[in-house]
């Protein structure tokens, strides 16, 4: 790598201000450096190798339990799960360019490891073979109309005619080509119910009878884990039928489940002086997450107004012993579902980034390399950790049984 392509590379997993003080410049001239308006001084390049890249380069080598791939893969919550269990990932699909920042600042892959962007450019055949798949896919409206149309035109038919131009198309496909042992996947829990049913139909029928799996599936609630209130649908596939059994699948009580002063800041002087969403010698939430006398009015009357109406659109006020709303990717715009209450002579706040982040179940080192906006939407897209991780515990001794078995040949599908 040269200089330039050493800056591309550390800016994909760090913040250009923490570049800047590893490098002993101001932010400025590493976007200039980075946009190659100036030219940035011999001593860079050691610098760079010496004290960013050996933060950014420690793959392991031990050998794995399992090795999965990350497709749709947002910022890694289905990742840190089945690497909790062992597993290694060997190919990542991620096409929001923010994401893949977050994604890179928290996983330090080695040379070998793909990084690839539109999942619907890649071929399977160069997708590497796995154990495990993983994809969070979006859900977009599924139509199996024109069938005949395709079968006169001669195109495909089969699992590709009855998802074609849908994202789950993609995963099938590297499934009927590769393979795995297994399969998870995640969607919202209105999956089940889209279309009246038969949208999750099609997508059973799919993996059932067109790429031969056995499948099972779960609606879990976030809220065993985490202080938020989050349904979504689970859907865990075996190549061979391996006794998979939601039975041993370990839920703590909803009843003693944390409430939102778990994930709160304390506001005590404990939290590290680097966040900037806290102030002053307390680390108090800085005042910029209180609502404006404009918002909170706004949001008062929107409320009044629909529960006129007889509606239940509102705002979520909560407290430290609440559980929350759920996160939504649109938390950015008001914070409206989750406010946070400051008492009555104060208007309430929004979450700050790091507690989204406990919402969603991350602990306190991973790290959020992008602005509130795009962090916002990040975590309010992304999985609840500890849900996808209770499931890959119940996965992972099935996994290692199968990886004593013969690979199975590629099927042949309709």
């Amino acid at each position: 790598m040269n200089t330039y392509s050493l800056i591309d590379y550390t800016l994909e997993r760090y913040t250009t201000r923490e570049v800047a003080m590893a490098l002993g410049v101001d932010a400025r001239t590493v976007r200039r450096w980075q946009t190659r308006e100036t030219e940035p001084p011999p001593y860079v390049d050691d610098a760079i190798r010496q004290r960013l890249l050996p933060l950014a380069s420690n793959a392991s080598s031990e050998p794995a339990a399992f090795t999965f791939i990350d497709l749709f893969a947002g910022i890694g919550g289905m990742r840190l799960a089945f690497e909790g269990q062992g597993g290694r990932c060997v190919f990542t699909s991620e096409w929001d360019p923010y994401a893949r920042k977050t994604y890179a600042a928290n996983f330090n892959d080695g040379p070998d490891h793909v990084f690839a962007g539109d999942i619907t450019a890649v071929h399977e055949k160069d997708v590497p073979d796995h154990d495990v798949l993983l994809a969070g896919f979006p859900c977009q409206p599924f139509s199996i109309a024109g069938v005949s149309k395709k079968n006169a035109l001669g195109r495909p038919h089969g699992f590709a005619d009855k998802t074609q131009g849908t994202l789950f198309f993609d995963v099938a496909r590297i499934i009927a080509e590769k393979r795995p042992k297994a399969f998870l996947l995640e969607n919202v829990k209105n999956l089940a119910s889209h279309d009246k049913g038969r949208t999750l139909s099609t997508i059973l029928d799919v993996l059932r009878n067109e790429l031969g799996y056995t499948v099972t599936t779960k609606v879990i609630n976030g809220k065993h884990f985490v202080p938020q209130h989050r349904e979504r649908i689970i859907i865990v596939g075996f190549r061979e039928d391996a006794g998979f059994s939601w039975e041993g699948l370990d839920l703590p009580e909803i009843e003693t489940a944390p409430k939102l002063a778990s994930i709160l800041h304390p506001q005590d002087g404990s939290e590290p002086e680097s966040w900037t969403f806290l102030e002053g010698a307390k680390r108090k939430v800085s005042a910029n997450y209180t609502l404006s006398d404009k918002l909170w009015a706004y949001l008062q009357n929107y409320a009044a107004k629909h529960r006129e109406k007889g509606n239940g659109f509102g705002f979520g006020l909560v407290t430290a012993k609440d559980t929350a709303r759920t996160l939504s990717a649109r938390y950015y715009k008001d914070g409206s579902e989750i406010l946070v209450s400051q008492g009555t002579k104060k208007n309430p706040r929004r979450l700050t980034p790091r507690e989204c982040a406990r919402l969603m179940g991350f602990d306190d080192t991973f790290r959020i390399p992008v602005s509130d906006t795009r962090a916002y939407k990040q975590f309010g897209n992304s999985v609840v950790v500890p849900v996808i991780a209770s499931v890959a515990k119940l996965m992972a001794p099935l996994l290692e049984e199968a990886a004593t078995k013969k690979p199975a040949k590629t099927r042949k599908v309709a």
